[in-house]
């Protein structure tokens, strides 16, 4: 099973956990109601049983595939890194993977794909991928106490992550870099 199907699989077991009910019991609700399109039934799943957007988006687009008869861990849920890194985002990807091929090395965590970055979780996330221009991916990281400087940029306070650091190559995936990923992973922990 690859990374994002790993992370999608988890997404729907915690979505069952936080919900309570299994997956078959969350069809029969979206069933139940009778809405049939897509923002109206991840909004009464959001009212209704108080589901995060990213949660109830999965759950919709999951709904969907297993009514047209895939029953995969995954089913429905659309690889949300085509989707990031898409049309001219597409020649970043290799960096990403660079990336994750690193992080997966440092233990266990959670993958929620969001709609254009993917946030990394352990007890509360510690990072967030993804390409915010054609040019560069973004690592944002949610760790006290580092000495931003060069590269490595300092949020400013209330933002999503404490530091962020652009990557324009597979190159940049270095060791510094992944140094302070795996202090934001341990941070997280």
């Amino acid at each position: 099973m690859n990374v994002v199907d790993k992370a999608l699989e988890t997404q729907l077991q915690n979505i069952q956990t936080r919900a309570g009910k299994s997956l078959e019991e969350l069809f029969e609700v979206i069933r139940k109601s009778g809405l049939e399109k897509h923002g109206q039934i991840r909004d009464m799943l959001k009212k209704d049983l108080g589901m995060g957007h990213g949660d109830a988006n999965t759950l919709v687009h999951a709904y969907r595939k297993a009514e047209q008869g895939d029953t995969s861990p995954a089913a429905g849920a659309e690889d949300p890194l085509e989707q990031i890194y898409s049309g001219k985002k597409a020649e970043l990807r290799p960096i990403h993977d660079a990336l994750m091929a690193e992080i997966n090395k440092f233990g266990d965590f959670e993958i929620a794909p969001k709609k254009a970055y993917i946030s990394l979780r352990r007890k509360k996330q510690f990072a967030m991928i993804g390409p915010p221009t054609q040019k560069r991916v973004e690592v944002g990281l949610n760790v006290k106490d580092l000495q931003a400087e060069g590269r490595l940029v300092a949020e400013p306070p209330g933002r999503m992550c404490q530091y962020k650091v652009a990557v324009t190559s597979v190159d940049e995936v270095d060791g510094e870099l992944i140094s302070w990923i795996r202090q934001a992973f341990d941070a997280a922990g």
